[in-house]
């Protein structure tokens, strides 16, 4: 931490309990942020804190979206896609489209005229990336885009989503291509808004592509078959982010369930004073410790660009596995209200469930690190 990244702290603390915290309710209820959001977000300096001022952002570095993440999770807000736009999206354009389109599309992102999302899973195919059966045919200046994708986080509010699909081929074989697609392109439709178990204002639709033309200087790294890799390369980024939400999870719950079991009385004492509040207690603070210094490890790596892929992999599985754990025993010893929506608790556990499987499963992540052996 620095004194610039403490004052982010303070100023992102006080977005969130404003713009965020007051309507989560009707958020769950709409299954979507409010479009005004995105600009109030830009407006505040919050949106690409880490992408180049020359592009409009906030020429930052991933420590700078780790703290926005962080007092995201702490305020309790699962809806607001941010870290999709921000930490991800954007970065796909900044790593890989030319310094024209970096200056067109980026400062529109950083502002929040643009929403962005990354379509990649489908209805058919998860991790699975050789199973995407979306194709892009090159019909000259043109690729013609055909096909759908689900689970798209921003995808009802997106005004750009970069899309991979199949393309004729690459260098070793290689068929996956990652094209940027604007959502006024004739053939682009969105489905309805999904239903989810937890997560529930967040913006998660259906994506479909029908005959939809799309430019061929809209194709990322100037090359067909490269999405593979480029997938690769993100992907990093993106499983350090669960991680960095993960712990933040399990530091909130700790302190929310250290403060209710010291309140809760129950035969003639409060919960706390029971030996097995406190022992619980004190493995999930243990939990959240080491996880804090792993992740903590984890950001210093990546901003020296030494994170590899396999510990990357590492820090999301086991982060978002102890974060499950960790939610579940906190709801155990809220006792009845911790199955409560209203309670914070409730919807933290709901809300964390997903972390063991977007990104990658976990089950993945263990298959990539046995890989690496």
């Amino acid at each position: 931490m620095t004194d610039e990244l403490s004052s982010l702290r303070e100023l992102a603390r006080t977005f969130c309990a404003k713009e965020l915290v007051p309507h989560q309710k009707r958020w769950a209820a709409q299954k979507q942020v409010d479009r005004e959001l995105w600009i109030k977000a830009g407006k505040a300096g919050l949106l690409c804190l880490s992408i180049p001022e020359e592009f409009g952002g906030g020429g930052g570095t991933f420590a700078h979206e780790a703290v926005l993440l962080e007092e995201q999770t702490r305020a309790g807000d699962s809806s607001w896609g941010g870290s999709v736009h921000s930490a991800m999206v954007a970065h796909y354009l900044l790593d890989y489209c030319t310094t024209r389109q970096k200056h067109h599309w980026l400062p529109k992102l950083a502002s929040g005229e643009l929403v962005g999302a990354i379509a990649i899973t489908e209805p058919g195919t998860g991790s699975d990336l050789q199973g995407i059966k979306t194709k892009a045919v090159r019909e000259g200046a043109e690729y013609v885009l055909n096909g759908s994708k689900t689970f798209i986080t921003n995808g009802g509010q997106a005004d750009l989503v970069i899309v991979a699909a199949k393309t004729e081929g690459g260098p070793g074989g290689y068929d996956i291509s990652l094209l940027v697609v604007e959502a006024d392109r004739q053939g682009f439709r969105r489905g309805r808004p999904l239903d989810k178990t937890g997560m529930t204002g967040q913006d998660t639709t259906e994506l479909f592509f029908d005959d939809v033309r799309v430019p061929v200087e809209h194709l990322l790294g100037g090359a067909e078959g490269l999405g593979s890799l480029q997938l690769m390369e993100q992907l990093v980024r993106e499983r350090l982010i669960i991680a960095v939400t993960s712990v933040a999870t399990m530091e909130t719950a700790v302190a929310e369930t250290v403060a209710y079991t010291k309140e809760r009385t129950a035969f003639g004492g409060t919960l706390f004073d029971f030996q097995n509040t406190r022992f619980s207690l004190a493995e999930c603070a243990s939990e959240a410790a080491v996880c804090r210094v792993f992740v903590d490890h984890c950001i210093r790596s990546y901003l020296a660009d030494e994170l590899d892929m396999a510990t990357a992999a590492i820090a999301k599985w086991w982060c978002s596995d102890r974060a499950y754990r960790v939610v579940d025993e906190c709801v155990q010893l809220h006792g009845g209200y911790g199955y409560m929506t209203e309670y914070p608790i409730a919807r933290a556990w709901a809300d964390v469930r997903a972390q063991r499987i977007f990104g990658g499963t976990n089950e993945i992540m263990k298959e990539m690190i046995s890989r690496l052996l």
